[in-house]
């Protein structure tokens, strides 16, 4: 059997439901795979369904099959080469969701060199970060922000897609090149394929390793999770650049054979990606937390969409969530853990009954273990990965950074960061980020419970709870909130809130202080509470209430200012 054929086997055993273990996900050891030639290559001969659909809010409507990508992949890899890219080297790919992405990630694995994905977001001082500590040999970059690199050192090769820029090779010109490829070598499945800079939301970014096993391989398990097969239409609200796009925008959609689509757009309407699912007939969704939050604002029982499934990541999902959609829809909203270290870890399965707020059961090929603060098998603690069962979906390591991997792999596990508590059933609750759960009055408090709470009132979009320094407590839950539109922040809303969490909690863990105020992200959305926590350890005590900020002492002798 050759690896492609091995492939295709357990791809079609595990879309089965065909129960697998945590061993590798019936993975056998394979010394060569090239997921672009050994198995798109299989599935693309003759196969004129759509791999690819582009959509974009001007009336745009394009689609690609397997048979053409897989040609122009093969174009693709025999440019790159003659660009001087050579199997190894690294490249920087800064690119929208337009055809050229989907070519450029295809071909560069076919060539065997390694991608580094980017978001178009980024600014000089991050792409000078990248570029360095990527070691990039070449940059494939839109040429509306080729501008940007003027000032740039390093990436001797740059190639321009769009309008041409001066010094810039036009990928345009790939489409000269023999559209059949042919490697000087095999590619071993343990080598780089590919290079994340993880989002940065406590420290500078990492550069996560992946190989030509454990992002293909592993992304079987997020197929799984999603509920993909042959024939589906599969939308994933991601941008490029980010690791959640390769999840759910390249690898998982077509371990499954199903059809992508791209949805570009300038800015981001509710009503228009509602609009554009129902007319496309989109019967898979993923999209994060935060999406699903602003589509509530929207009447989605208006909406006759065709889904078959729905998923969520990114974040924890709250389950004021899932039981909108579950009563507009009739569909479930199944949430998901994962990390750009690794692919889908745990998740709810189609089909199978869910807990409200758990984010499922360990996926297959996936061995998960808690470990309390000693190391110890417990019912709450660190979620951590059993290495003797290394899962193929794991990253490889941290780049160049030895301290960092062996800290991350140390005794045996694979240690996430995240605190998850574990049920009789054996389904699993996000608690937190480790750096984010927090003692007040010596009882451990999860921000994420809380932020599930203050999202169910009707004035809440987003939330963030943090601790604030109290004297007599050691610290105090307190929430950042961001209010729907047509909510004007007041001491009135303030005491509503306050009041609707305390309604719903142990007095223990109540908030008691609350501020209106935006929220900082990471570039790629994720909340970034550690300038909260920041901002609230610096305050110099006893300085007067911010003027959106509002403590419960305060708030009985408060007249309203709505």
């Amino acid at each position: 059997m050759t690896p492609g054929e091995l492939f295709l086997d357990v791809r079609n055993r595990l879309l089965a439901g065909e129960h697998v273990g945590p061993d590798g996900l019936g993975w056998s050891d394979v010394e060569h795979f090239n997921w672009a030639h050994d198995y798109f290559d299989l599935i693309a001969t003759g196969n004129q369904r759509a791999a690819l659909r582009l959509i974009d809010d001007a009336g745009r409507d394009e689609s690609i099959s397997f048979m053409e990508m897989a040609r122009r992949s093969h174009g693709v890899a025999n440019f790159l080469k003659h660009c001087g890219v050579q199997p190894g080297d690294r490249i920087l790919l800064m690119l929208g969701n337009v055809v050229e992405l989907w070519e450029s990630m295809l071909g560069i694995i076919r060539l065997g060199a390694v991608m580094i994905p980017a978001t178009t977001l980024l600014q000089r001082a991050d792409l000078q970060d990248r570029i360095t500590r990527g070691g990039v040999k070449a940059v494939i970059a839109d040429s509306a922000v080729a501008a940007r690199f003027e000032s740039i050192e390093g990436a001797p090769i740059r190639i321009s897609v769009g309008e041409p820029v001066s010094g810039w090779i036009p990928f345009s010109s790939s489409t000269n090149t023999s559209v059949v490829f042919t490697p000087d070598a095999p590619t071993r499945a343990d080598d780089l394929m590919l290079l994340y800079f993880t989002s940065g939301t406590t420290a500078r970014p990492k550069l996560v390793a992946h190989t030509h096993q454990s992002y293909p391989v592993g992304h079987l398990s997020t197929a799984r999770w999603i509920g993909l097969a042959q024939g589906d239409l599969h939308l994933n609200l991601s941008s490029p650049g980010w690791a959640k796009h390769a999840w759910s925008s390249f690898f998982a959609p077509w371990n499954a054979g199903a059809t992508i689509l791209a949805y570009q757009y300038e800015r981001f309407l509710p009503s228009r990606l509602l609009q554009q699912m129902v007319r496309t007939g989109v019967t898979t969704f993923c999209a994060p937390p935060t999406v699903w939050r602003m589509l509530l604002q929207e009447a989605l029982e208006r909406w006759p969409v065709t889904l078959r499934h729905a998923v969520s990541a990114g974040e924890p999902l709250n389950p004021e969530v899932i039981d909108s959609v579950q009563r507009a829809w009739g569909i479930t909203v199944r949430d998901g853990f994962g990390q750009t270290e690794s692919t889908a870890q745990v998740g709810n399965l189609p089909g199978e009954a869910i807990k409200p707020g758990s984010m499922g059961r360990p996926l297959p090929g996936y061995s998960v273990v808690l470990l309390d603060p000693h190391g110890t098998p417990a019912e709450e603690g660190e979620l951590c990965l059993d290495l003797a069962r290394r899962p193929v979906g794991l990253m490889q390591g941290y780049l160049d950074d030895p301290q960092q991997t062996a800290t991350v792999m140390r005794d045996g596990y694979y240690h996430s960061g995240d605190i998850a508590r574990r049920d009789t059933d054996g389904f699993l609750t996000y608690v937190g980020r480790a750096d984010d759960v927090f003692k007040s009055s010596d009882y451990r408090i999860s921000p994420f419970e809380l932020e599930s709470v203050l999202i169910e009132h009707p004035a809440v979009l987003e939330a963030a709870v943090v601790p604030s320094p109290d004297p007599l407590r050691l610290s105090v839950p307190k929430a950042f909130v961001v209010l729907v539109d047509g909510i004007s922040p007041c001491a009135e809303v303030a005491t509503s809130i306050l009041r609707h969490v305390q309604e719903r909690v142990s007095p223990f863990k109540r908030i008691r202080r609350i501020e209106f105020a935006p929220l900082p992200k990471t570039i790629s959305g994720k909340i970034r509470r550690v300038d909260l926590r920041a901002a609230e350890v610096t305050r110099v005590p006893g300085v007067a209430r911010r003027p959106l900020e509002f403590w419960e002492d305060d708030l009985p002798t408060l007249r309203s200012a709505c």
